[in-house]
């Protein structure tokens, strides 16, 4: 697989979900964006979280409040925006394992690893590249919520934490920071 090809895909299709998004609901106020893939690695997807979704949370749901803050898969567009462009990355890479054998990650275990690490690192490199930029911060016109995170699959503490801290430089670091330490009380 091209990797070079592929991260200017993925580039182009964060960029153009993100602006859809903005445009869509900007009166949501949205604090978060992530890319997300399972841990078969044959998907890359967004996510994006608005203010005002937290702000409707049921009473249940908001006991649970920084759980619905910074889990993608509870956000409230999931899978939302550049439709088209994540389902052609999403075809590449089914397209990818089932050439190469590996869909099953137990036939070829160690060139699956190799290769969902390497799109793992890519999504997480494509946000910190637009991180750096101010691609974010100059659409919403702050600072918001980013991450990578990964269905069926748990990356370890330090991992997570890593890419906490790579792709946030704001309040929302240090509340994630501080959420994880509560994991293991």
């Amino acid at each position: 697989m091209n990797f070079g090809e592929l991260e200017q895909k993925i580039e182009t299709a964060t960029k153009k979900a993100f602006i859809e998004m903005f445009n869509e609901h900007k009166n949501e106020e949205i604090y978060a964006f992530s890319l997300y893939s399972d841990g078969g690695a044959m998907t890359v997807c967004p996510s994006t979280n608005t203010v005002d979704f937290l702000e409707n949370l049921d009473e249940e749901e908001k006991e649970e409040l920084t759980y619905y803050k910074f889990e993608p898969a509870e956000w409230k567009y999931e899978m939302a925006g550049a439709i088209e462009e994540f389902d052609d990355i999403c075809r590449k890479l089914r397209t990818e394992l089932e050439k190469n054998n590996y869909v099953n990650e137990y036939e070829d275990e160690e060139t699956f690893l190799a290769f969902r690490d390497r799109l793992f690192k890519l999504c997480i490199k494509v946000l910190k590249k637009l991180k750096k930029e101010d691609f974010f911060k100059n659409i919403v016109g702050k600072d918001i919520f980013l991450t990578f995170t990964v269905s069926d699959f748990e990356f370890d503490n330090d991992e997570l934490e890593n890419i906490i801290i790579e792709l946030n430089d704001n309040d929302y670091k240090k509340e994630y920071l501080n959420w994880m330490k509560t994991w293991n009380e």
